[in-house]
């Protein structure tokens, strides 16, 4: 276990150099093709001084991931260590999910709904068609179809149940992830501290290679906040926050201990039901009295502390001190 934790880590700081070095480059073309972010105005005005920054940053963090991971299970591969294959349905998760984000990035950025991207119904039929397939690869491939609970000595086997559910989990932490990406370093830290908790429930459980791709991960996300600390060099952008989100729902269905997501992703979950309660009670509201009311000054939850004074930078260190402290109590719970 010491033996594959050391090198879970190294990959993690050898990922992080790559990923650093490959994001200067990754900048300047950005900037030469004009590959802006648009800013909604609906949004805090705040905001508006960072219209035109670099998006698509998701790319630095997804190419050194794949590049890396599929070298140490080619290697693996080619020793006959066949349990390198469990990482391919995670790895083939991150790469659809990466060219959906990136072509809704693309879309936002030229297409007629310009600041916009894909429509919303067509960027869910998407998200639920490859989530069902990730689903079924789980299940069939994986013989993944349990669910496990803290101080329950066994696993609760779902059957066919489980193709269904873990595809809501996928496009849920995905679309999570996405809404928290709205403030600089907030949903790289938040996300980095997810996959390191999911890696050591991995460790835990003699997922070597589970092991490595998580903390893969987190070196490759250490570098992104290099240039997305305020102010941002770069933005994730929908390639870096759907294939994040997704990725981290298919690492904890690996992991059997996806229960524990609203508490490890305390944050991204959140941010959601935020934007879930402001919706459903100015929509309620509206059709009783004919005014509609809010819960949140703003929302997702970010915007709304935004707009009661705290600075950006406060709200993503206490985000994500909340964060950290829900991943440790996480981890705990995985231990029962």
């Amino acid at each position: 276990m010491n033996l594959a934790a050391t090198f879970a880590l190294t990959l993690g700081g050898i990922t992080f150099l790559l990923s650093v070095i490959w994001g200067e480059p990754l900048i300047a073309v950005l900037r030469r093709f004009k590959v802006g972010k648009q800013i909604r105005i609906d949004g805090p005005q705040t905001h508006l001084v960072k219209m035109g920054t670099p998006t698509m940053g998701g790319l630095m963090i997804v190419v050194p991931v794949l590049a890396i991971t599929a070298f140490v299970n080619v290697v693996g591969l080619v020793n006959g260590n066949l349990q390198g294959h469990s990482t391919l349905l995670p790895l083939a998760v991150l790469t659809l999910f990466t060219l959906l984000g990136a072509w809704d990035d693309w879309l936002g950025l030229s297409g007629v709904r310009r600041g916009e991207g894909m429509r919303g119904r067509y960027l869910i039929v998407w998200q639920s068609v490859i989530a069902l397939g990730a689903a079924w690869g789980l299940y069939h491939y994986l013989d993944i179809h349990s669910l496990v609970l803290p101080a329950v000595p066994f696993k609760i086997e779902l059957g066919l149940l489980y193709v269904p559910v873990a595809a809501f989990v996928i496009v849920g932490m995905t679309n999570a992830v996405n809404i928290t990406d709205g403030l600089d370093s907030l949903a790289g830290l938040i996300a980095a501290t997810a996959f390191a908790a999911y890696g050591v429930i991995a460790l835990l459980q003699g997922q070597v290679f589970l092991v490595r791709f998580c903390f893969t991960l987190v070196g490759a996300l250490f570098a992104f906040l290099w240039y997305n600390a305020h102010p941002a060099e770069l933005f994730m952008g929908g390639a870096g926050s759907y294939s994040l989100g997704a990725t981290l729902g298919v690492v904890a269905l690996m992991t059997g201990h996806w229960m524990l997501l609203p508490i490890i992703a305390i944050i991204p979950v959140s941010v959601t039901l935020s934007v879930i309660i402001q919706v459903s009670y100015f929509k309620w509201t509206k059709r009783r009295t004919g005014a509609g009311k809010r819960v949140f000054k703003m929302a997702p939850l970010h915007n709304h502390f935004e707009l009661v004074g705290w600075s950006e930078t406060q709200i993503v260190q206490r985000f994500w001190l909340v964060g950290l402290l829900a991943a440790m109590i996480g981890i705990a719970l995985a231990l029962l």
